[in-house]
C-alpha cells in the first residue's frame, strides 16, 4: 500500500489545457450585498450536447476541485505520446464509465471564490487594479449556484439532466434543487449534509485561523509579497484530511509503520509515518491552491444552511421538483449517514421522489472520490441518471418501482434498472433500519427517516 496515495493524488496547478471561460459583464450582486462588477466563469466540457439538448449534466466539485473533473480523450487521439493528465473524478466520468460522456455532455465549472480561472480572490479588483485579496466578499453557495446559472443559460441548456455533486458539490446539488427547480431533471448529493456539524465548522474554524496568522498572510494582500502564507495554508489542508479519513482508513495506512515516516523535505513533524503523509499533502497543496480563496470557499459551504431537522430542512427544500439520489458512507463522520438520512426523510415529508443508499466503506468522506466503492456509487449513480428518462425525451419517466435489498451487501444486487420513487438502501442492514424478509410485497420501516413503505416489488438484477 502507497500511504501517501490520497484522493489529491491525481491533481496539480498545471494549466487546465482544455479549459474555457465565459466572461458576464453584468454586476452580480451577493447575498451578503457585496456586488462584484463583473464575472468570468472557467469551465470544462466532455462529450456532445445533443439536438434536443436535454443530455447535460452539470459535476459540481467539493472544496478544493477544479474543472478538470476527468481526461480528455482527444487528447490522447492528438499525440498518444502525451495524453491528458488524469481528473478528480476521472474514475466515473468518461467514455463508456458510469457518466457516460459518450450519452451525455458533462460540464464542470470552478466555482466563485476559487483560483483556477473563476473570478476569485486572486483576480483583479477593477476598482483598484489590484487582486482582491482578503477584500473579496463573502460568498454562499447561493452565489456560487447563481453563476453557474448564468453559464448554463448562456449554453443554451433550459433543463440539466442531472446535476451532481459531493461534500460542498452536494450542498450545489441541493441549492440547484431548490433555486432552479424547473431546471433540472435529477440531483444527486454524495457524502453531504443540509449543513455542517459544529465538529465540522471547528476544523475549518482552525484552517481558516492558521492561514491568516501566519506572518506572510499580509492581511490578505500577499500577492506582491516574496512569501505567502503556504505554512498556515499546509497545516489548514493537513487538518482537512484528517476529517476526509476514517478511523479503520487511519489504522490500516498507518499503523503497521507507525515508526518508520517516509523521508521527505519539510518544515513540519515527521517522527510518525501519519506525520510524514500529512506534511506531504500540506506542502503537495500549496503548489496548486490560493490561501484566500481557501478561506473563501470553506466560508461559503460553512454558511450553507438548510436548517436542523427534517421539517427545517422540509421547509427550505419546498420548491424542488426534481427526483433525487443521495447516497452517504458508513466510516464518514465528517458528513455522517444521519445527515444524509435528515435530507432524505425532509423529501419524502414533501412526496418528492428519492433514492437513498448508505454505502458500507472503511474510506471515511474520501469514499466518494475512491476505488473502493466505485462498483456501488458508480452503479447508483448511473442507474438513478440512466432512468430520468431517455435523452431525446426529457421529462418523461419511467415506470415506477422501488428496489428493495435483501439483507446483507449490495456489491451483487446493485439496481441495474434503479427506478425508484422512496428507495430506501444501506449496505449496512442494522444501521437502523429494518428490513423485511424475503417476501417481495413486505413493507419496511427506517427507524431514522421516520418512514414506512409498502413495497410493489424488488429488482436485485446487475446491471443491463
Amino acid at each position: 500500500m502507497d500511504t501517501f496515495q490520497s484522493s489529491d493524488s491525481q491533481r496539480s496547478g498545471k494549466p487546465l489545457k482544455y479549459a474555457k471561460s465565459a466572461n458576464f459583464a453584468e454586476p452580480l450582486t451577493l447575498q451578503c450585498g457585496a456586488m462584484l462588477p463583473e464575472v468570468t466563469v472557467v469551465y470544462e466540457t466532455y462529450g456532445t450536447l445533443n439536438e434536443h439538448r436535454d443530455n447535460a449534466v452539470l459535476i459540481c466539485h467539493a472544496l478544493t476541485g477544479d474543472s478538470h473533473v476527468a481526461a480528455h480523450p482527444e487528447a490522447a487521439l492528438e499525440n498518444p505520446a502525451e495524453p491528458d493528465d488524469p481528473g478528480w473524478w476521472n474514475l466515473l466520468i468518461g467514455p463508456g464509465k458510469h457518466i457516460d460522456t459518450n450519452r451525455y455532455y458533462v460540464i464542470c465549472p470552478n466555482v466563485l471564490g476559487g483560483c483556477r480561472g473563476t473570478t476569485g480572490p486572486a483576480s483583479t479588483n477593477p476598482a483598484t487594479g489590484r487582486p482582491y485579496g482578503a477584500d473579496f466578499p463573502v460568498v454562499t453557495v447561493d452565489d456560487i449556484v447563481a453563476v453557474q446559472k448564468r453559464l448554463i443559460d448562456l449554453l443554451g441548456i433550459s433543463k440539466l439532466r442531472m446535476v451532481l455533486g459531493g461534500s460542498l458539490g452536494g450542498a450545489q446539488a441541493l441549492t440547484w434543487a431548490k433555486n432552479y427547480p424547473d431546471q433540472i431533471e435529477g440531483m444527486a448529493c454524495v457524502a453531504s449534509a443540509p449543513r455542517m456539524s459544529s465538529q465540522a465548522l471547528a476544523f475549518d474554524i482552525v484552517g481558516r485561523n492558521a492561514i491568516q496568522s501566519d506572518p506572510s498572510f499580509h492581511n490578505g494582500q500577499y500577492y506582491d509579497q516574496p512569501t505567502k502564507p503556504l505554512t498556515g495554508l499546509a497545516i489548514a489542508r493537513m487538518l482537512g484530511h484528517i476529517t476526509y479519513l476514517s478511523p479503520q482508513s487511519m489504522q490500516q495506512k498507518f499503523n503497521a509503520d507507525r515508526m518508520r515516516p517516509r523521508d521527505i523535505d519539510t518544515q513540519f513533524e515527521t517522527r510518525f509515518s501519519v506525520g510524514s503523509y500529512l506534511a506531504h499533502q500540506g506542502d503537495k497543496f500549496g503548489e496548486r491552491f490560493d490561501p484566500n480563496s481557501y478561506n473563501t470557499i470553506t466560508m461559503s459551504i460553512d454558511l450553507f444552511d438548510l436548517g436542523d431537522g427534517y421539517q427545517q430542512i422540509a421547509k427550505s427544500l419546498k420548491p424542488a421538483k426534481c427526483s433525487a439520489l443521495v447516497l452517504s458512507f458508513t466510516s464518514d463522520w465528517l458528513f455522517p449517514a444521519v445527515q444524509s438520512k435528515q435530507i432524505v426523510r425532509a423529501l419524502l415529508s414533501l412526496g418528492r421522489p428519492v433514492s437513498y443508499c448508505n454505502i458500507e466503506s472503511d474510506c471515511g468522506h474520501d469514499a466518494f472520490l475512491l476505488e473502493d466503492e466505485l462498483a456501488i456509487y458508480g452503479g447508483m449513480i448511473r442507474g438513478f441518471l440512466d432512468n430520468l428518462g431517455s435523452p431525446g425525451s426529457c421529462g418523461v419517466r419511467p415506470t415506477m418501482e422501488t428496489f428493495v435489498p435483501k439483507t446483507g451487501p449490495l456489491e451483487s444486487a446493485l439496481p441495474g434498472n434503479l427506478r425508484s420513487s422512496t428507495a430506501v438502501l444501506d449496505t449496512q442492514p442494522h444501521d437502523g433500519l429494518e428490513w423485511p424478509g424475503n417476501d417481495s410485497k413486505a413493507g419496511y420501516r427506517d427507524s431514522e427517516l421516520g418512514y414506512d413503505g409498502a413495497e410493489s416489488g424488488h429488482d436485485t438484477a446487475g446491471e443491463g
